[in-house]
């Protein structure tokens, strides 16, 4: 770790909480602006809205309770889901996608998280095909469309590899060495207008991320997610641990973010069906708050 690594220990200043960490508590009817004052009446400083959350409350609501609370975006979840079956799904994606960056510029996000889609079609439990390479091009061109429309309003897109159980349905880049060649490939410049989000949930089995988190660099370093890995998981994808309570390094991994230069928020991200999404919202936002001083 890095000499100058920030100190977390006495105060939240650097976490920025996720929404999707609240939203669906048991027995408590909160939505984005709920979650928005209870993040702000805790002295939470940024958040990461999902865009079905700001379609429900609303756009221009949503953005109007950020600047009344003085609230800062770590991201905006998300864009993506690139893979298509014919020029019709292809142009729909693409039409989202610039929705997408449109919300993405009104909320005053620092950038639009890319989750980047598998085969077309399998997320519904439908996969058009078992090409994988096909879907990657597809993915690779879809985000080379992007990239000029994100260059025009000056939103960078961040690439998050998926854990490669989800390679199938939700992403077809699984690793970061996979997102930073992406990014070479598309931004040979190192421009800022292409990077990566760093999660841990899905990349700290990868015995190349110490590597490749250093050659992502501060210009490829766009958003850094914490959660943690539970033994054993039930859910592949809605058990997610509480920072600590699992085996992942968030200190160690935090220390090479920062190496590389990243100097932005640690994001607390959970989806967690059977644990934390049945508590009080309140209460996992201060446990969230406890746990990051102590574990990130």
């Amino acid at each position: 770790m890095p000499a100058t690594l920030r100190d977390f220990t006495t105060d939240h200043r650097w976490m920025s909480i996720n929404t999707a960490t609240v939203r669906r508590q048991r027995g408590q009817d909160w939505g984005l602006l709920d979650i928005l004052d209870a993040c702000a009446a805790r002295g939470i400083r940024a958040v990461a809205p999902w865009r079905d959350q700001v379609a429900a409350a609303g756009l221009e609501a949503v953005a109007q309770r950020i600047r009344q609370h003085g609230l800062e975006l770590s991201g905006y979840c998300r864009g993506g889901m690139f893979s298509y079956t014919d020029d019709a799904s292809r142009q729909a994606v693409r039409d989202d996608n610039r929705r997408a960056l449109d919300e993405a510029c009104t909320l005053g996000a620092p950038c639009l998280v890319l989750v980047v889609g598998g085969l077309p079609g399998a997320l519904a439990g439908k996969p058009a095909h078992r090409d994988i390479a096909s879907a990657r091009a597809q993915v690779a061109e879809g985000i080379a469309a992007l990239l000029e429309d994100a260059r025009e309003r000056r939103m960078p897109l961040a690439i998050e590899p998926l854990h490669p159980m989800y390679a199938a349905d939700r992403a077809c880049v699984n690793t970061l060495s996979q997102a930073l060649d992406l990014c070479d490939q598309l931004d040979p410049a190192r421009s800022g207008a292409l990077g990566v989000a760093v999660d841990a949930y899905h990349v700290w089995w990868d015995p190349q991320l110490k590597s490749q988190i250093a050659r992502a660099g501060r210009d490829r370093l766009l958003a850094f997610h914490v959660c943690d890995w539970l033994v054993p998981t039930r859910d592949l994808l809605e058990d997610r641990g509480m920072m600590g309570d699992g085996v992942i390094d968030l200190r160690q991994m935090r220390g090479w973010v920062e190496a590389a230069g990243f100097e932005g928020y640690a994001e607390v991200e959970i989806f967690s069906r059977e644990n934390w999404w049945q508590r009080d919202g309140g209460e996992v936002l201060d446990t969230c708050s406890a746990r990051y001083r102590a574990c990130v």
